[in-house]
């Protein structure tokens, strides 16, 4: 899959409500009641991202999980990013996290 443009990415970061670029990579904090919560989000994700075979960078602290996206492989930003940030958004949703502002 092929990098993405800065234009396009910016253009597809405005349709997803709390994600953000941070270099190579888009990004966004998730918040839950407590460390249960979020790993509870955490095991979310891992059916959608394999079944994609694409798989987010995580940091779990507490209450707070930021997911990263990027394709390591082409070396920045690609669909697959995208694609996968509209799974992990169906998945926030049914774990009732509410985005976190870095």
């Amino acid at each position: 899959m092929a990098l993405m443009a800065d234009e396009e990415i910016q253009a597809r970061l405005e349709d997803l409500e709390g994600w953000e670029r941070s270099g190579d990579s888009i990004r966004k904090r998730f918040s839950f009641g407590d460390f249960v919560g979020s790993v509870e989000f955490v095991k979310r994700l891992v059916t959608p991202a394999e079944d994609m075979g694409h798989h987010p960078d995580l940091d779990i602290s507490w209450n707070k999980v930021t997911v990263s996206l990027s394709t390591h492989s082409e070396g920045g930003i690609t669909g697959a990013d995208f694609d996968l940030a509209g799974e992990i958004e169906a998945v926030s949703d049914e774990a009732a996290g509410d985005e976190v502002g870095f």
